[in-house]
């Protein structure tokens, strides 16, 4: 699939998505059923993906052997629940799964691995130790029941999940509860107007719920926002800086970081995990055979104590997979008001971002965090340049071929008279952030002046987190 063949596939699905969200409400509305009638193991380890794993044992691949190594090393593993329930239930490993159970009866408080180990080592549970760890994950459930963070309300999901055959008005209560009055009734709708109640940070979160919830309920939560998860490979692939972090265990592709700073190793690890955990999930779209094809290279494989269980647990070389250098080098995210531009796929590139309201460059291996207010100059990156604010109003400018043009710092949801020379006026609308794209005619000196036409209402809870002016035009 070429380049221009990916995007007209996207802009098939995009035109279709907004019956697609139709639909779906309409299914919503229908009395769903929130009962599990599925076995233990039922949390990530459905019957194909446990087999797979099991002969990923039996082959030796280097997934399996680093992980063995760490656990047959007795190294210390920061979720010692979650890496010992799955080598127990990989493996066979008796001993690491009565470690796995001493850890949840005992010490363990993370609900989320907590349900883990209930749900994984189930067969090794005494029934009064079943009944102790059951009491302790209601427990768990009652006393976040205020967190709605994405995390949370995860980690109550897989406890709910789990505890469906045991104490089933708890889990029947707990996932109605997040899959109506959470989902659908909070964090759908912000997403749906804009506001980014989902971090990056939360994705891995996210998409171990949304498996979970789907495995055991044949419930979609994407189905609530397609527009958001549709675009969420792609926003995943663009907003990593270009340049690659070497740490001793490895190398790591390092996320993008409202105000820069050093790279996180553990945040790199856990945004890796998220597109692991992304990928199987709709494993034949287009995004994430692209996906597929940003992850299969060993050299960014999870070596580490934290990551190694994630990238065993849910990279499957198998997969069909396209090459990265397929995604686009210009995303404009019209529903975020975010903009990222690369000028190649190398990791010699210049990148720039814009989101959260904050403007940074990424060149020569550096951050820099830009105030787009004492900005003195367009920037041009080959594949798209940037204007600024009240400076862009009035400019001249001569477009590369297949250059693109956006005027970042005015308002947002605001629209705009467009004056372009020898074209007649059009009419442009800034997006949450402040974002105007321009079609503008390449390898021509172009006039282009902008008027604030009529400021109109945004989505009801969207953001309004537009940067601000530049100085000079390019």
């Amino acid at each position: 699939m070429t380049q221009s063949e990916f995007m007209s596939h996207r802009f098939w699905v995009g035109s279709v998505l907004a019956l697609s969200a139709w639909v779906a409400l309409a299914a919503q509305s229908q009395e769903e059923s929130v009962h599990v009638y599925t076995d233990h193991p039922r949390l990530l380890l459905g019957r194909q993906r446990l087999e797979r794993l099991k002969k990923e044992k039996q082959r030796r691949s280097l997934r399996w052997q680093q992980f063995e190594l760490l656990m047959a090393g007795h190294a210390p593993m920061p979720e010692p629940g979650f890496a010992d329930a799955l080598y127990y239930r990989v493996a066979a490993d008796q001993k690491s799964g009565r470690s796995a159970v001493t850890w949840a009866l005992g010490p363990g408080t993370d609900l989320r691995q907590l349900a883990l180990v209930f749900d994984w080592c189930q067969d090794l549970l005494t029934p009064t130790q079943s009944k102790a760890l059951a009491a302790k994950l209601a427990k768990g459930i009652q006393q976040t029941g205020r967190d709605r963070s994405v995390s949370a309300a995860r980690s109550r999901a897989l406890a709910a999940i789990a505890l469906a055959d045991h104490m089933q008005e708890v889990s029947e209560r707990e996932l109605d509860h997040v899959i109506r009055t959470w989902w659908r009734g909070e964090v759908a709708p912000a997403l749906v107007a804009g506001r980014n109640v989902v971090a990056r940070e939360d994705f891995y979160a996210l998409f171990e719920m949304l498996h979970a919830i789907r495995d055991n309920l044949n419930i979609d939560l994407r189905e609530s926002v397609p527009a958001f998860f549709k675009n969420l490979p792609i926003y995943d692939l663009v907003s990593f800086y270009p340049a690659t972090y070497p740490a001793p265990e490895g190398e790591y592709r390092v996320p993008a970081s409202k105000g820069g700073g050093e790279p996180d190793v553990q945040r790199a690890a856990m945004a890796r995990a998220a597109e692991l955990a992304m990928l199987p999930y709709d494993v034949n779209a287009p995004e994430s055979q692209i996906l597929q094809g940003w992850l299969m290279h060993d050299n960014f494989m999870l070596r580490s104590t934290l990551g190694a269980p994630y990238e065993f647990l849910w990279a499957n070389p198998y997969h069909p997979g396209l090459s990265y250098y397929l995604t686009p080098l210009v995303f404009h995210d019209e529903l975020f008001g975010r903009l990222f531009v690369r000028s190649s796929w190398d990791e010699s590139a210049r990148w720039l971002g814009y989101f959260d309201g904050e403007l940074q460059l990424f060149d020569n291996g550096t951050v820099t965090v830009i105030n787009a207010q004492l900005a003195s100059e367009p920037m041009s990156l080959d594949t798209a340049v940037v204007f600024f604010g009240k400076n862009a109003k009035k400019f001249q400018t001569i477009l590369n071929e297949d250059e693109e043009a956006f005027v970042l710092g005015l308002k947002p949801h605001c629209t705009y008279a467009i004056e372009v020379d020898d074209e007649e006026m059009t009419e442009g609308t800034t997006d949450a952030g402040g974002i105007l794209p321009l079609k503008l005619p390449h390898k021509v000196q172009t006039g282009v002046r902008l008027h604030e036409a009529v400021a109109i209402s945004p989505p009801k809870s969207a953001r309004d987190d537009g940067a601000g002016a530049a100085d000079n035009p390019r």
